[in-house]
Parts: structure tokens; C-alpha cells; sequence
């Protein structure tokens, strides 16, 4: 659902922008809550991880495929203003480095892709857990239901800005119809690979998984033939250092692997709204990528002529340059909180 330049005229093109830069600038003030000992060694984890499954286009129907948006799967194991910021940066290397989404439609594409899809997806899975049993399973068929709706929603997102900014004279409800149609049927691969990579995490550390805190129930004692809630241990037993480190490497091989080796299977066939322009005609005003020249446009690698080993390793590159990007953006926003918190509990000296 990467938005190419050209699609949406200038002015929209701005306002998205405008929009999209204060959804982050909330969200960076939003994740110094979520960024804590355990959620922060893990965000920029969870932005690489996305760029690599983005790169594994699957195929839905009709010579259409469809990849993960992420939203979803980052919202619910680091929590959505840090998953904003974890999509944001995905989207942000993918236009620079590899000139996916157009540079121009970059805020077109964080509105749709990284606020859209966080927002929808959090406040579904959130409405769900809340009513559903406190169990791991709970957690996992309400981020399955939460990533199917959010696809949807990103396109409904994307037909209301073409409404107003589209470049073409397509009917909105031929635009809308198709896809609407097409994005439901990736959602349900979105829901799919959502809903295993947060089950995954749960089963091994349930607590590095933002959506799954207050789980577990309170235990309860019967005194005098009545429940009461018995009192919280002061002294929570900590996982140790070398679990995290250990979820931290399994991640970041996994992320490799999927960028580095399967996304050379990935389907070629052109993706949701790809399809959807060629067909209704919305791309007839579509512009080069200012990063055409780049040496690692489209996923390769200048200069290496084997396919297999240039697409690999641009998804290497693009793995290593998204987790730097966001390990660095998120030990910055950590590090103001800690500053903060420092500044809040120092007393100030008398005078």
C-alpha cells in the first residue's frame, strides 16, 4: 500500500504531511511511557523485523499479492505510540533507501500505514481483551482480529485521501469497491502472521508483550467464605538479562533470514493497491521516485547482477539500517525519560 508520488496532488500531499508529523510528534511524547527497561531494548527489533515480512509479498487472488503493514503487530508488543513510531521508521527507510513510497506521499503513507492501521488495530485488540478471558489465548485471536480489520481500514483511509487529492477522474466508488475488496482479503494474511508472531512471543516471555500486561489474574483467597484479592508480592521475580537477550537475537536472525533468504520466493505479482491503480487507471500521473538512483532501489543491490544474491542483500542492508535507525530514535526518546524521572524525584536546593 506504499503510495507513490504523483497519486495524490500537492496540497493534500502537504496537509497529510502535516497530519503525519504531529501523529509522531504525539507518539514520541506518547512512548516515553511505553519505553521502559523491557519494551525499549525491543522497539527497534520490532521496526526491523517489519521492513524484513514487508519484504515477503504473499499472493491473495487474481495476480494480486499482498505483505504485512505492521501496525497491528507492532502496536500490540511494543504499544501504539511506540508502534507509530516503529511503522514510521520502516516507511522512512523504505522511501530513502529503496525508493518504496514515493518521498513527496510520505506523509500520505505514515497517516494510511502507521497511524491508520496502529489506531484501529489497538483500539480493536484493547475493546477485545477487555471482554475477552485473561488467558494467552485471548491475546492472540484478539490481534488476529484486530490486524484483519486494520488492513481494511488503511484502505478505506487511502480511498478518502484519494478523494480528495487523487490526480485522476476515476470514480471514487469504482476506487473504493476495489480496494476495499483486495485489502480485506491481505488482511487476513496480515491477521495470520500477526497473530503467530505475537502467540511466539508470549509463549517464551508473555511479559515483553505490551498488549498482554494484567494477563494474569489476581490471585484470590476465600477468608470466611468470601473471595478477596491477596496482596500483591512486592518483589515481582524478574526474567533474567540473558532471556531478553536471547528473544533479542532469535528476532533479529529471523529477521535476517526473512529479508536476507525468503524474500527471494516472495511473489512477484503486484501488490493491493499496485493492482488496483493499473486496473481503475489511477496511475496514469504516477512519477519517478526521487531515489530512483539509488543504489538499493527496488530491493538490490547495483552492480550485482545475480538476483538472488543482490535482493538478499539489500534486505540485509535494509534489516541492519532500520534497526540502527530505530534502536536510535527510541534510545533517544528513553533517554528523555529517564531524564525526566530524574529530574522529578532530585530536590531542589534551597536558597
Amino acid at each position: 500500500m506504499h503510495v507513490p508520488d504523483g497519486f495524490i496532488n500537492a496540497p493534500v500531499s502537504v496537509a497529510a504531511g502535516v497530519v503525519a508529523a504531529g501523529a509522531v510528534a504525539v507518539s514520541l511524547r506518547g512512548a516515553r511511557r511505553e519505553l521502559d527497561e523491557k519494551i525499549a531494548p525491543l522497539a527497534g527489533l520490532v521496526a526491523a523485523f517489519i521492513f524484513a515480512v514487508q519484504m515477503l509479498n504473499f499472493p491473495v487472488a487474481a495476480g494480486t499479492s499482498g505483505h504485512l503493514l505492521g501496525g497491528a503487530l507492532a502496536a500490540i508488543l511494543v504499544g501504539p505510540y511506540t508502534g507509530v513510531l516503529c511503522v514510521s521508521v520502516v516507511l522512512l527507510m523504505q522511501g530513502i533507501l529503496f525508493a518504496d513510497g514515493g518521498l513527496t506521499a510520505l506523509g500520505v503513507n505514515i497517516t494510511v500505514m502507521a497511524v491508520v492501521t496502529t489506531v484501529v488495530a489497538y483500539a480493536v485488540f484493547r475493546g477485545l481483551v477487555k471482554v475477552l478471558p485473561k488467558k494467552r489465548r485471548s491475546v492472540t485471536v484478539s490481534a488476529f482480529v484486530a490486524a484483519a480489520l486494520s488492513v481494511p481500514a488503511a484502505a478505506l483511509a487511502f480511498t478518502l485521501v484519494y478523494a480528495i487529492g487523487g490526480t485522476t477522474d476515476v470514480p471514487l466508488g469504482r476506487v473504493l469497491t476495489a480496494m476495499v475488496g483486495v485489502h480485506v482479503l491481505i488482511g487476513l494474511g496480515e491477521a495470520a502472521i500477526t497473530a503467530f508472531t505475537v502467540g511466539a512471543v508470549i509463549a517464551v516471555r508473555p511479559d515483553l508483550v505490551y498488549g498482554a500486561r494484567g494477563l494474569r489474574q489476581k490471585l484470590q483467597l476465600r477468608v470466611g467464605g468470601e473471595l478477596v484479592d491477596a496482596a500483591p508480592d512486592p518483589k515481582p521475580e524478574l526474567a533474567p538479562a540473558h532471556r531478553t537477550r536471547n528473544v533479542w537475537l532469535t528476532g533479529l536472525a529471523a529477521s535476517l533470514v526473512l529479508a536476507g533468504v525468503v524474500s527471494f520466493y516472495a511473489s512477484a505479482s503486484p501488490d493491493g493497491l499496485e493492482k488496483v491503480a493499473a486496473d481503475k487507471g489511477i496511475d496514469v500521473k504516477v512519477e519517478e521516485h526521487a531515489a530512483a538512483d539509488s543504489p538499493l532501489a527496488d530491493y538490490g543491490v547495483e552492480g550485482i547482477t545475480d538476483g538472488r544474491l543482490s535482493g538478499g542483500l539489500a534486505g540485509v542492508i535494509g534489516v541492519g539500517a532500520t534497526i540502527a535507525a530505530g534502536t536510535g530514535v527510541f534510545w533517544a526518546v528513553r533517554k528523555r525519560r529517564t531524564d525526566e524521572d530524574s529530574t522529578a524525584v532530585t530536590p531542589r536546593a534551597s536558597v
